[in-house]
């Protein structure tokens, strides 16, 4: 299935589209800085990119933890980073009451993997009329997705990307099967592969979300070759003092050469790269 995302087409045969920015707003200049390089890398590789920040972490272990500056103050750096960078924006909301005010920035509209089955909220997003990723729950089974598509679907918006980012494995850990990405595919849905989120050891750190960032590459690439059509990846100038999941964080450095290697694959198997 052929879908839309931020006015590239995305699906078989379509170019990569990467997904890719740091966890989160960590002030203004911090993510106009991050979007200028995410824009150069676009340019440097050839892809398509949308620019992914939140503005709230909501789900945190501790309560401690740091969050984002909030909804409105997120809305207007995302808006500044619209404006003054020209990269699409891809952002993640956790209630409909906050959807139609998000809608007025961002091109892609992110349900997040703990709240993908709540019904309301997809069905508020798809609403809006922006692109829609449904990130797939660690406690959900691949072909279960399709019941959640079918919610965004039900609202006559077809531009829906499921994305895959692990499954609970015993305590603190997740695992990839990749055989769901070929069940989504034959289900008609259009996949994405998470993979910073997928390295996550959760919980693991005492109060934080621990990580492997060692992995990341390596998924990246047995999900291209099982087949995706876009990459989603967390990056940050310096992911040993980011603020939000820097242990699964890739350095621009080790971004390009994963969406190069991601690329090469692709290209091996006929795909657009």
């Amino acid at each position: 299935m052929s879908i839309t995302l931020a006015g590239h087409p995305v699906g078989p045969k379509q170019p990569l589209l990467l997904l890719c920015g740091p966890d989160v707003i960590e002030a203004e200049d911090f993510t106009l800085r991050h979007a200028k390089r995410v824009a150069e890398l676009s340019q440097k590789l050839g892809v398509p990119v949308a620019f992914k920040c939140s503005f709230d972490k909501a789900n945190r272990t501790s309560v401690s933890a740091f969050r984002g500056p909030g909804l409105e103050e997120g809305v207007r750096v995302l808006a500044r980073v619209k404006k003054d960078v020209g990269l699409p924006i891809l952002t993640d909301v956790h209630d409909v009451s906050q959807v139609a005010r998000v809608a007025e920035v961002a091109d892609i509209i992110q349900v997040p993997a703990f709240l993908c089955r709540q019904t309301d909220l997809v069905v508020a997003v798809a609403k809006s009329g922006r692109g829609v990723n449904l990130k797939k729950g660690q406690f959900v089974a691949p072909l279960d997705m399709v019941h959640q598509a079918k919610k965004a679907f039900s609202t006559g918006n077809q531009n829906v990307l499921v994305t895959e980012r692990g499954a609970s494995f015993g305590y603190h850990n997740l695992v990839v099967d990749m055989r769901g990405f070929l069940l989504l595919r034959e289900a008609g849905l259009a996949t994405c592969f998470d993979a910073t989120h997928s390295v996550q050891l959760p919980s693991a750190g005492d109060g934080q979300t621990a990580g492997e960032r060692k992995f990341v590459s390596l998924l990246a690439r047995s999900a291209a070759a099982a087949g995706i059509d876009a990459l989603f990846a967390e990056v940050h100038e310096d992911p040993d003092r980011a603020k939000c999941d820097g242990p699964c964080s890739l350095t621009f450095e080790q971004l390009e050469a994963t969406v190069r290697e991601v690329l090469a694959i692709r290209r091996a198997l006929g795909h657009q790269a």
